[in-house]
């Protein structure tokens, strides 16, 4: 398999023409703050909030997808990100295995396009060069069928981290 084109963007994870977009969420699936917010709003509280409770929960490091509702995506792929702890709890390995099983997910579902937000840097505290280096470092490193994945970036911060690191080739 392939490894996929991985390019970032600046903008709102809710209105991308994907075939899924990543949702960073709690380990109850309910609805909490940030991207999570935002994209239930976006796909519609009361159907995404069902189709969540259907899945009963998530473990960090795992993601689940439900129907995209009223997003522009077809799918919602969620992944709980690993709170930060100071780095010695295994939250680099966990965040890391947010991507990979999101992107499994997706190949599962015939998804041929991904977007993911910063997982976990936002209330759960992920550094957000450590996280931004994981993500792309796992991305790079997987053989998939979805050709295409966009890291969106909320704030010009994490955007010049994604370009930078993007810039930077891939050893090995």
């Amino acid at each position: 398999m392939p490894k996929p084109e991985i390019l970032a963007l600046k903008g709102d994870i809710t209105q991308l023409m994907v075939d899924a977009v990543v949702n960073a969420a709690n380990s109850a699936l309910s609805v909490g703050g940030g991207v999570d917010a935002a994209i239930h709003r976006a796909a519609g509280v009361a159907e995404l909030s069902a189709a969540c409770a259907r899945l009963g929960g998530c473990e960090p490091g795992d993601a689940k997808a439900t129907p995209g509702f009223r997003l522009p995506a077809r799918w919602i792929i969620h992944t709980v990100g690993p709170i930060w702890r100071g780095g010695h709890h295994g939250e680099p390995e966990l965040l890391a295995s947010c991507y990979r099983r999101a992107l499994q997910v997706a190949g599962e579902l015939g998804c041929g396009s991904v977007a993911f937000p910063a997982i976990s840097t936002g209330v759960y505290g992920f550094p957000r060069e450590l996280a931004a280096k994981i993500a792309i470092d796992t991305l790079r490193g997987l053989d998939t069928n979805v050709a295409r994945v966009t890291l969106v970036a909320f704030d010009d911060g994490t955007m010049s981290l994604y370009r930078q690191l993007l810039a930077t080739p891939t050893h090995g």
